[in-house]
């Protein structure tokens, strides 16, 4: 069948059809068309070539057939009606892209607001795909993946619990006389064993991922993994200085008193050091997250609403600064109480207020004084519901993708090798009234 001829005068229109959704064009307006792949029609010269374009071609008609998803062109045809590209809400923004690389349009004609949500997506789905950084599959990976993978979590979990609990007890009064003393009891000798027991198997599962590990410069630049680093050195520079003190005092006994005294003294300045760093230890708790989703979602959620934690934040100091002047002032000036000596005394108290925590240590008697401690708690319970919603969301949004991926991990595998599982976030699905054969759009007429 013969492609129709150009009409003189240029009136020829024709008939783009995607899945349903039907747009009239004046032929002569594909030349200057922006989407690169209608601009092609005119350049073929048999049905060979427009079959290479198209899916089908209605000559009767002058209908050009395209078999895309209907609900991403009635976006892109508004690049035509209005010369704005917006990415819709419903479908899935990577799929528009795959459309948008069809239809040869560049992305960055997305609104501005538009294409930073589509490079977040990319990015959320690039990181599911390739998983945590540094985080190896398989029986460290994921404790999901089998009985020897639950076993090996329950292990962990283990030591996790027994490292806080010892602690706790190192932290009990009679132990902590003890080591200002010198001294170490049976008690203390036991929260030692226990505590290079757990360390070594920090240890060893810490070398476990790093030698699975694909990229080993990934895997130190992982949060978790920083984590595990600094919960682990702590213990290995305390033995290390323990040795060097018991070495500075063999060496006194030998007759280096001179040199056991400045090693004493070292160690002494550097007192303080080790005990800021014993008290990172309490970093092991953090480990859970590696068997917990919920606190994989609380991580993967703070990181993405960065921005609605700074604006929190940044709302809480502006009221602040509000309201701590005009307490102070209410109080110190107007009122009969001195609890409020100055502005910088008052920031505190506007901070508490502010997020209805109220200790009590300062509390404003006079009637202004309380006239601006409610207009403070008010504002801060409506500034601070401001951003929540949004961080709730997308907890939420974290949550379903990570045990989505979950899911993905544990479901059985085909014999090709790919997983069974079905459509989850991140892969494309057309929507129902999106379906072939829905009623047409809008008619565009050149």
């Amino acid at each position: 069948m013969a492609l129709r001829p150009e009409r003189a005068g240029g009136r020829r229109v024709v008939t783009i059809n995607v899945g349903g959704c039907r747009v009239r064009l004046a032929w002569a307006a594909l030349a200057r068309c922006p989407l690169a792949r209608l601009e092609r029609l005119r350049a073929c010269g048999g049905r060979d070539e427009l079959l290479r374009v198209c899916d089908d071609y209605d000559a009767g008609r002058d209908e050009f057939f395209f078999d895309r998803s209907p609900c991403a062109f009635r976006a892109i045809a508004a690049l035509l009606r209005a010369g704005k590209l917006r990415l819709l809400r419903g479908p899935c923004a990577l799929a528009f892209r795959d459309e948008l690389a069809y239809w040869g349009i560049d992305e960055a004609r997305l609104e501005r607001c538009c294409l930073r949500r589509l490079r977040r997506r990319e990015e959320e789905a690039a990181g599911a795909r390739a998983g945590p950084p540094g985080r190896p599959g398989g029986l460290l990976g994921d404790p999901r993946s089998g009985p020897a993978g639950k076993l090996f979590a329950c292990v962990s979990v283990a030591f996790v619990a027994a490292t806080a609990v010892g602690l706790c007890l190192s932290t009990m009064p009679d132990i902590r006389a003890e080591e200002e003393r010198g001294e170490c009891s049976r008690k203390c000798r036991s929260l030692f064993v226990l505590e290079t027991v757990c360390v070594a198997w920090f240890s060893f599962e810490f070398l476990l991922r790093s030698l699975r590990a694909e990229s080993k410069c990934a895997f130190l630049r992982a949060p978790l993994n920083i984590i595990d680093m600094l919960a682990i050195l702590p213990f290995y520079v305390s033995l290390l200085a323990g040795l060097a003190a018991r070495g500075a005092g063999g060496a006194g006994g030998a007759g280096g008193a001179g040199r056991a005294g400045a090693g004493a003294a070292l160690l002494e300045r550097a007192g303080l050091a080790l005990r800021l760093l014993r008290a990172l230890r309490v970093l092991y708790v953090m480990r859970l997250a590696r068997h917990s989703l919920g606190l994989r979602s609380l991580g993967l959620t703070a990181r993405r609403c960065a921005r609605e934690l700074g604006l929190l934040l940044l709302f809480l100091c502006v009221a602040a600064a509000l309201f701590a002047p005009l307490v102070h002032l209410a109080e110190r000036e107007l009122g009969a109480r001195r609890d409020f000596s100055s502005v910088p005394a008052s920031y505190w108290w506007a901070v508490i207020s502010m997020t209805t925590v109220g200790y009590g240590d300062m509390v404003p008697r006079s009637l202004p004084g309380r006239v601006v401690a409610l207009s403070s708690i008010l504002s801060g319970i409506l500034l601070l519901a401001f951003p929540v919603t949004s961080i709730f969301h997308t907890f939420a949004r974290s949550y379903s993708e990570l045990k989505a991926q979950q899911q993905r991990a544990a479901s059985p595998r085909a014999p090709d090798g790919r997983s069974q599982a079905p459509v989850g976030a991140g892969q494309a699905a057309v929507p129902a009234p999106c379906a072939q054969g829905a009623a047409p759009g809008k008619l565009l007429q050149n």
